[in-house]
């Protein structure tokens, strides 16, 4: 999708650097700097080689000539055992705050509808800070999204995936 402003591309390896600047970004946003543990080696191994996730960016200027990163949409796909279909789940979605206001998050996700229908999932799925009242009301009052207040995020990091092991039987 293009203006006369900005532009969104699928990323490519050389893009790693300004993926991790706006994974930075959106940290910061978010007061959580010091959580961020990826590297450009990382990003590469698990979204271009693995294919773990996939990554749009937006870019100032035009396809043909390319300005400033100023926004990334990462996302991978889940599967979805009641519909029996895959899902889009949006892991992170960030707009450089200069250009909130400008259509590029709504770009973004007509983007990735495009991609959800292209590869037939039933739902697009993402999470969303309580705090970031911003951004739930542009969820709810321009994309018409609805929270999900039946469900609660579970999350176990490394060492509760470790922890696990005690479980096993082999």
């Amino acid at each position: 999708m293009s203006t006369a402003q900005w532009h969104i591309r699928p990323a490519q390896p050389e893009d790693v650097d300004n993926i991790l600047q706006l994974i930075v970004d959106l940290a910061t946003y978010e007061k959580a700097a010091d959580s961020v543990k990826a590297t450009p080696e990382l990003l590469r191994k698990n979204i271009f080689e693995e294919k773990f996730a996939h990554t749009l960016l937006a870019f100032t200027g035009s396809p043909e000539a390319p300005g400033k990163a100023i926004g990334l949409a990462l996302y991978f796909f889940n599967y979805s055992t009641w519909t029996g279909r895959p899902g889009l789940y949006l892991e992170d979605l960030f707009v450089s705050p200069e250009y909130r206001g400008t259509g590029v998050g709504k770009a973004f996700f007509a983007e990735l509808a495009k991609v959800a229908q292209d590869k037939d999932c039933a739902r697009m799925d993402w999470s969303v800070l309580k705090w970031n009242k911003p951004s739930i009301d542009f969820y709810e009052k321009s994309l018409n999204a609805t929270a999900m207040e039946e469900w609660m995020g579970m999350r176990l990091e490394e060492a509760g995936i470790e922890n696990l092991k005690k479980f096993s039987k082999v």
